[in-house]
């Protein structure tokens, strides 16, 4: 491939950066800032909070059903031209929520247009970081780049739970508006690559949409109607959970397009992904810890945020500050690595990174005991932060150094797949394993404590057998109050609650520090030759074999 960009590329390098990782930021931050919001934007637009968490999971299932296409458009129309008009729709989007005067326009803007123009955005970020920096920098750029979305997702509790408490949730909204406007404004200032003699194949286009929107619905889906089987009152299709057959289905399209994808390249068409990608070790491993990397995080940014603000009751400022140091360590690592050790050995680093990862979710899940308080999170706060820091540092720029810069632009597009793949699927195990625990412990809990009433005991596990919700001491004392609980019972049913609360913790963390062990047996894959220490070609990109394990 191309290892050095254009000479025109060097210049203004600060300015491409901004650019580049502020898009990523912004791309990543309103997830995590709906879900901190939510309530107030519920009540504000006069809808039920289920009526928000769908918003959620639309603005998720078409940014990641949408990728693969944005990646093939970028390389059709250009990546600079593909970006502004990702950018103009996603402002578009901006400015439609932050005016919305219900959730019809909440969705329409929020969960279709953003959704839809991050589609557009974030393949042709990956395409333009090797378009604008040299081989020897493009390391740095990725890690920086990947670093703005993983902060973004630390700070958006953080930001979310200021400007909503402080002023109003639609100013996060207006403030998106502003940036991108601003970056629109400087976006010339970036190089581009010219576009491709390609057409959009658009039974691809469709087939890959269904396939990857039928995969991640039924993901997003499972807390609240079961993986297999069916939760009481939830859907069924042929006596299963609708789950399964999305899956089922999702998977089976999907197939459908890799045929196709093959046929047309066989027969000299125009395919929406070149199949030989997939036969890229270097590319596959590199996609494969990255979807490991987005699952473990999002176990670990699902239970650490319930445990802050749920269990210690903390508000969203303050759980926010709490995880902040693991921003600062991961931007320390993913700029820092790359600058200090140019010439690291991306495997060693990307193992490293993953073994601080795990070191600190086990002793956070240590830490889950009846006497826990806010001040244990601190230190495997940092070491998440050094872990997905350093593994920020190599994976963007291993995967794209793969192929020819021709190709980046549906690398990005993959890359991003995997990634909005990763994290659904690892809101969505975690969570049901929190759930399931946390139902069972606290069942059990009641049924054998001698200090609650067998009525009350019969009550509640029927009442809760289609889950318990992980609420705060404070909702449940309410709950108690409303239900006239008597004292004595009240506080052995708190009790049962908060032992059996720490237990489903424990249980989510040490489920995710085994994901990010299992993330180790792909790494064998990563190369151990820094990216830009060599000029190979594309043939010998796409053709080599990594080097043996070790």
């Amino acid at each position: 491939m191309n290892t050095d960009a254009p000479a025109s590329a060097r210049t203004g390098t600060g300015l491409v950066m901004a650019v580049l990782a502020s898009s990523q930021f912004l791309m990543t931050l309103d997830s995590s800032v709906m879900n901190v919001s939510m309530a107030t934007v519920a009540a504000d637009l006069g809808t039920p909070i289920t009526g928000i968490q769908t918003a959620i999971t639309l603005y998720t299932l078409v940014m990641a059903s949408l990728m693969i296409t944005g990646g093939k458009v970028g390389t059709i129309i250009g990546r600079r031209r593909a970006f502004a008009l990702g950018l103009i729709i996603y402002a578009a989007g901006s400015l439609t929520t932050a005016l919305a005067p219900n959730l019809g326009v909440l969705l329409l803007g929020w969960s279709f247009l953003e959704g839809a123009g991050a589609a557009l955005i974030m393949p042709a970020i990956v395409a333009m970081v090797a378009a604008n920096f040299p081989a020897e920098r493009r390391a740095a750029a990725y890690g920086l780049v990947a670093a703005a979305g993983a902060i973004a997702v630390a700070a958006g509790p953080l930001i979310g739970g200021a400007v909503t408490t402080f002023a109003s949730w639609r100013y996060v909204f207006l403030f998106e508006f502003v940036i991108v406007l601003a970056i629109l404004l400087v976006l010339r200032k970036v190089h581009d690559v010219p576009p491709a003699q390609a057409r959009l194949d658009l039974v691809s286009s469709a087939l890959s949409v269904a396939g990857l929107s039928m995969v991640v619905y039924g993901v997003l889906r499972s807390a609240e109607w079961g993986w297999i089987q069916p939760k009481p009152g939830g859907p069924t299709i042929l006596g299963l959970s609708p789950v399964v057959w999305l899956l089922i289905g999702g998977l089976l399209v999907l197939y459908a397009f890799m045929r196709r994808t093959t046929h047309l390249a066989a027969t000299g068409g125009d395919p929406l992904i070149d199949p030989t990608l997939f036969q890229n070790r270097r590319l596959t491993g590199g996609l494969s810890v990255f979807f490991a990397q987005f699952l473990v995080q999002a176990g670990v940014f699902f239970t650490v945020p319930l445990f802050l603000s749920v269990v210690l009751e903390l508000n969203a400022l303050e759980t926010g500050i709490r995880i902040f140091p693991l921003s600062v360590a991961l931007i320390l690592a993913a700029a820092g690595i790359p600058k200090v050790w140019p010439r690291a050995n991306p495997r060693r680093v990307v193992r490293i990174g993953l073994a601080l990862m795990i070191i600190g979710i086990l002793i956070l899940a240590a830490g889950m005991d009846p006497g826990a308080n806010a001040a244990i999170v601190s230190v495997p706060m940092l070491l998440m932060g050094f872990g997905l820091g350093s593994l920020s540092s190599q994976l963007g720029a291993i995967t794209v150094s793969a192929v020819p810069d021709s190709q980046s632009a549906e690398v990005g597009g993959l890359q991003n797949t995997a990634t909005n793949l990763g994290a659904s699927l690892g809101t969505a195990l975690i969570g049901s394993a929190l759930i399931a625990t946390l139902s069972a412990s606290v069942i059990a809990g009641i049924q054998n404590n001698p200090e609650v009433p067998a009525p009350v005991q019969d009550q509640a596990t029927v009442q809760l057998a289609s889950g318990v919700p992980f609420i705060s001491d404070t909702q449940l004392q309410a709950a108690l109050d409303n239900a006239g609980v008597d004292q004595q019972t009240a506080d052995a049913i708190m009790t049962v609650n908060h032992d059996s609360r720490l237990e489903a913790l424990r249980v989510a963390l040490t489920l995710t520090a085994l994901l990010a062990i299992c993330a180790l047996f792909v790494t064998g894959q990563i190369p151990r030759e820094a990216v830009g220490a060599t000029k190979p070609s594309p043939t010998m990109a796409q053709t080599a074999k990594p080097d043996e394990p070790g």
